[in-house]
């Protein structure tokens, strides 16, 4: 027992002598701390929504010890943002010991007050590290506007008008017998898996100066083609006289789904002097229902632009279909048409076609066919193509004057940039004055209110070229 005593004295004087130690800091005024990012860059915030939490790592990159001075925030009390320092939350804090090599996180939340401004703005603050009489900071970035915002909400009757934007949370339903009328310049901001949809009518009244706008929430430039933000509009079964004139559908999972017949006196959707763009799957999904189109653009979707699906009757007129889908492998076509369906029971269900017609429209992209006939012979399929540019698989007879009348066949239509959504025609288009003149006249003026009777014939597509002098 007595060497135990020995040799337990000279181990407990080591440890003593080690434990009242203090740590050594490096007190250098040249220390620098090393963060995961030298700007905290928040998604687009709009006012009275918190943001996400975003995390800022700091690390002591020496051997010895920092002793933090304090951290804060440089907007004070003022600022719109909060931190949570280890656990700590508020807006500074105070002698923070962070030990070699080791990790400090802190999290940063914003919270943008309303300004009752119509314009996007940029809310900046900055942490700043105190130590060893050296400042470092990390500057901290997030843009907000004031808006209506709509959570889950069913509305009746009412007008929306160009005062500030709406975000739309889960879902916005437009009751049955009910219209929303959306006047020129409003926009709408989609949250993330958030959808509208249109039991009675919408009717979007946009101007060539000022269309409405239905796009995701996130406002980021990187954002802007960015496909697959939100769900998309949806017309269900019994909605009725829907109309959409100057207006840009953007970046959503489908743009616009257009259910089963409401009536036979007019167009469940009435489609003119618009973009449906970058949508994941489809641009127009129609389901045996009845759409007249025209000044129309439907482009860049990762299935179908327009799939009109189940019959129906549809017309498109001076409507450009571009795809040239980038995001991932597309196998399937630009436009699909089908007159059919399965049922649950695996029973074929015919739908008749009444009508599908494009006329002095262009149907391109980057795939080697850009049209499906899905027909099913039992039922009326009937079908046009009239003096339009189409891409379809070389082998099918297009000899057939009466599905196929006086078209351009596989021929470039020359695009301005269609990899950077300009549908636009060059000037050595082969869709220069290429269309029916009967047609031009009952649609003399393009989707950017150009003339297209004063020249040798109207072009095709959405867009007629001016030549510029």
């Amino acid at each position: 027992m007595k060497y135990f005593f020995k040799l337990l004295v000279p181990v407990l004087l080591i440890y003593l002598t080690f434990s009242c130690e203090k740590d050594e800091f490096y007190t250098s005024s040249n220390a620098k701390l090393k963060f995961s990012n030298d700007t905290v860059l928040f998604d687009t915030v709009f006012t009275t929504i918190g943001s996400a939490t975003k995390q800022l790592i700091v690390k002591n990159p020496y051997k010895n010890s920092i002793r933090i001075s304090s951290i804060y925030l440089a907007g004070g009390e003022s600022s719109p943002y909060r931190l949570n320092i280890d656990g700590y939350s508020g807006i500074k804090l105070n002698n923070i010991e962070l030990r070699s090599k080791d990790s400090l996180y802190i999290f940063i939340e914003v919270t943008i007050d309303p300004t009752n401004q119509n314009l996007p703005m940029v809310v900046k603050d900055s942490i700043v590290f105190s130590f060893n009489n050296n400042i470092q900071d990390v500057n901290l970035v997030s843009w907000g506007q004031d808006v209506h915002i709509l959570n889950s909400q069913i509305i009746q009757t009412e007008t929306w008008i160009n005062d500030k934007p709406y975000l739309i949370y889960n879902y916005l339903f437009i009751d049955t017998a009910s219209t929303l009328t959306i006047e020129a310049g409003v926009k709408l901001h989609f949250h993330n898996q958030s959808r509208m949809y249109v039991a009675g009518t919408m009717i979007s009244n946009g101007t060539f100066e000022s269309p409405v706008i239905f796009t995701g929430d996130r406002l980021e430039e990187m954002y802007n083609d960015i496909p697959g933000q939100w769900d998309g509009i949806w017309l269900l079964p019994g909605s009725k006289d829907n109309v959409i004139n100057f207006s840009e559908i953007r970046n959503a999972i489908i743009g616009i789904q257009v259910d089963t017949l409401a009536n036979t006196d007019n167009p469940t959707l009435l489609l003119s002097n618009s973009k449906i763009e970058n949508m994941t799957s489809t641009g127009v999904y129609a389901q045996g229902t009845t759409i007249e189109a025209y000044n129309t653009v439907i482009a860049n979707c990762g299935q179908f632009a327009t799939a009109l699906t189940l019959g129906g009757s549809y017309e498109f007129n001076h409507c450009t279909f571009a795809n040239y889908w980038g995001y991932s492998s597309r196998t399937t076509p630009s436009i699909l048409i089908n007159n059919y369906y399965i049922d649950i029971y695996g029973n074929t269900q015919i739908r008749s076609l009444s009508k599908a017609y494009f006329g002095n429209c262009i149907i391109y992209g980057n795939k080697e066919s850009e049209i499906f006939l899905d027909k099913n012979s039992a039922g009326e399929f009937n079908y046009a193509f009239d003096y339009s540019l189409i891409k379809i698989e070389p082998t099918i007879n297009t000899g057939n004057t009466e599905n196929y009348i006086n078209i351009l066949k596989n021929v470039d239509p020359k695009f301005n940039d269609p990899y950077n959504n300009d549908y636009e025609l060059d000037t050595l288009s082969p869709a220069k004055d290429f269309g029916k003149i009967q047609i031009g006249l009952s649609f003399p003026l393009d989707i950017y209110l150009n003339n297209r009777t004063i020249d040798n014939g109207p072009d095709i597509g959405a867009f007629e070229r001016v030549e510029t002098k």
